[in-house]
């Protein structure tokens, strides 16, 4: 049976794009997108997911007063779909225990720096700043901190000296679109273990 897919984007969604051209390829298997969610209902990836008959989900974070009430909201509506994986894909709002809790080991993100460095946002920024000479991308599970949980895979981009945040965040999204669709074939196939509190790919 497919591993059911809920993603999580708030604008273009190019990771979410991509992801769904490769389940349609055959490159992710045993995969099938079956909710599209945004708190933003002018989300581009919205727009694509609509006019690919994908089903959507909307929820305005803006009429909530509570980041908690606004998780459960959307935990409920999932309860629904029975998801098996949630991927984030420029997802900007931290999703708090009320999601990592209902969904333990089943969410998973894609970051633009090679954590445990730079997390949080701007990473491309930072790398820049602090004179690195490598950066990448790394897809890991979703933990109750930020850009914490535990790394799945890795991918890495030379840093040149005259490249600014613009052209090393073309270099890593290039790196971010094959990573990402790696991890959820493996994750979907049930290849990703987690033995010592590490994930192993088996």
């Amino acid at each position: 049976m497919k591993k059911r897919l809920a993603i999580f984007l708030s604008g273009r969604g190019s990771n979410f794009i991509n992801i769904h051209k490769q389940i349609l390829s055959g490159e992710i298997t045993n995969a099938e997108i079956v909710v599209v969610f945004s708190n933003n209902k002018d989300a581009e990836g919205i727009v694509y997911a609509k006019n690919n008959n994908l089903p959507t989900l909307i929820i305005d974070h803006k009429k909530f007063d509570d980041r908690k009430k606004f998780d459960q909201a959307i935990v409920d509506e999932l309860s629904s779909y029975k998801i098996d994986l949630i991927c984030l894909a420029g997802y900007m709002r931290i999703v708090s225990e009320i999601i990592i809790d209902s969904y333990v080991s089943k969410v998973i993100n894609i970051h633009p720096s090679l954590l445990p460095s730079f997390k949080g946002m701007n990473a491309q920024q930072q790398a820049i700043d602090y004179g690195v000479r490598y950066a990448g991308c790394t897809v890991h599970f979703v933990d109750h901190g930020v850009d914490t949980g535990k790394i799945i895979l890795q991918d890495i981009v030379d840093v040149n000296s005259d490249d600014d945040v613009i052209s090393l965040s073309e270099k890593i999204l290039a790196r971010e679109h094959m990573l990402y669709c790696k991890a959820i074939d493996l994750f979907c196939n049930e290849k990703l273990l987690l033995v010592n509190d590490k994930v192993v790919i088996g």
